[in-house]
């Protein structure tokens, strides 16, 4: 009795650990970027929209080059969003009380895709909080819209353009 049992364990943890495998040979990044550009005429201590262009997402060719289709991808997670200020190049992000970044698509409703509050920060570059939403339905589809809500701390005397780069966690079924 006590052998079946040790061959039950082995056999589900050999099972369980070669699902896991599956799924990280199924699993892939897709990376996207945006610029956000924040204007210097936005008031100080209150939140602010901005709008961004559609991003194209390329995700049918990101599907094929990674040997799956939109209909086996069943979870898109985002793994990481960082803002890089690109100009004026000095620039720091100490202007930043906070910022909350927002998905969405002409068939899919908006939801938080990442945020940071209280920034405290010097340096022209931060990495934001990611939501654990799953973004399937906006990842498959052909582009996607960013809205960005932004509190400033102290005046701006230029815009400033910040780089938005995306880093999507994919992972799809085998069939």
């Amino acid at each position: 009795m006590k052998s079946k049992s040790i061959a039950l364990i082995l056999f589900l943890s050999l099972f369980l650990n070669s699902c896991n495998t599956v799924d990280d040979l199924l699993t892939f990044t897709i990376s996207n970027e945006t610029s956000i550009q924040i204007k210097s005429n936005l008031p100080i201590n209150l939140p602010s929209e901005i709008v961004t262009p559609d991003v194209t997402t390329n995700s049918s060719a990101e599907f094929s080059n990674n040997k799956t289709k939109a209909s086996l991808v069943k979870d898109v997670k985002l793994k990481s969003l960082q803002l890089a200020i690109t100009n004026p190049t000095d620039k720091t992000f100490t202007f930043l009380k906070s910022i909350h970044l927002y998905i969405s698509t002409t068939d899919s409703d908006e939801i938080e895709l990442a945020y940071q509050d209280n920034i405290n920060s010097n340096t022209n570059t931060i990495d934001l909080i990611c939501t654990d939403k799953r973004l399937d339905q906006y990842i498959k589809a052909d582009k996607y819209k960013i809205r960005t809500q932004v509190t400033l701390k102290e005046s701006l005397t230029k815009d400033v353009t910040v780089k938005a780069d995306m880093k999507f966690k994919v992972t799809a079924d085998p069939f």
